[in-house]
């Protein structure tokens, strides 16, 4: 149909809108449902995710993306490399390798806070997409290159690994809890939770629990950033103790 405002020189009436010509499409390519499916990790949480929650988003049928995704699993491979991407890594150094390695796993610390569910997938999985083994070349190598021995050092970058998914992984529980209680401030959702737990640590029985129910201030004194440094520094001084003397 041809969209007018005016034929035969008589004007349309005013309550006729002149329709906008549609947009064109975006090819639908790998690209486009990993980004899609990020924003939606990203909005909404991994529960949220699936493949026809992404071609909702991308306005087209499910069926469409199995032409370039498997499922929903390969989806989530792909979203978490394309998270890792985000990583800097610097020029390896081994003379500087514990401020490296320190640098390397606050950066991995800010880039799965930023995108906090992507955690959950990863857990089960080992990465292996381009972003992924770039990540790892550089902790292996660095620690190769300082001297430790390749099966150690494989040893070390698993457990770092875990350790920095990990604590990601228990933020995206703490999102999670946070959408199901329709709450959007951090600051007063861990205010709320983290009282609740010193109000039941105060209430137990001091004659059974007498340092958990007398320390609770230190129990709940210091933050998720706070604890997730501490824990880091005690993996870096381990690693130290294991490196090759000199």
């Amino acid at each position: 149909m041809v969209d007018r405002t005016e034929k035969d020189g008589v004007p349309a009436p005013p309550w006729r809108r002149s329709r906008k010509p549609a947009l064109p499409r975006r090819q639908l390519n790998q690209e486009l449902i990993i980004e899609a499916g990020l924003r939606i990790l990203d909005a909404e949480g991994l529960d949220a995710l699936n493949m026809r929650r992404v071609a909702q988003e991308l306005d087209t049928g499910p069926a469409s993306l199995y032409a370039h995704v498997a499922g929903k699993d390969e989806l989530l491979e792909l979203i978490y490399d394309r998270v890792l991407g985000e990583i800097r890594l610097p020029e390896r150094d081994a003379s500087r390798w514990k401020e490296q390695l320190r640098a390397y796993a606050m950066e991995v610390h800010r880039v799965l806070s930023a995108h906090a569910d992507v955690a959950r997938a990863a857990l089960a999985n080992i990465p292996t997409g381009e972003n992924s083994v770039r990540a790892g070349e550089f902790v292996f190598g660095l620690l190769i290159e300082t001297g430790m021995a390749p099966r150690e050092a494989s040893l070390v970058m698993d457990r770092l690994s875990l350790y920095l998914v990990g604590d990601a992984y228990e933020g995206s529980l703490h999102y999670a809890r946070m959408r199901a209680a329709g709450m959007s401030d951090r600051r007063e959702y861990f205010e709320s939770f983290v009282g609740q737990i010193a109000g039941y640590y105060r209430a137990l029985p001091s004659e059974r629990f007498p340092h958990v129910s007398k320390y609770v201030d230190d129990l709940i004194a210091d933050d998720g950033e706070e604890r997730f440094r501490y824990g880091l520094e005690l993996l870096l001084d381990g690693v130290e103790a294991r490196m090759p003397r000199r």
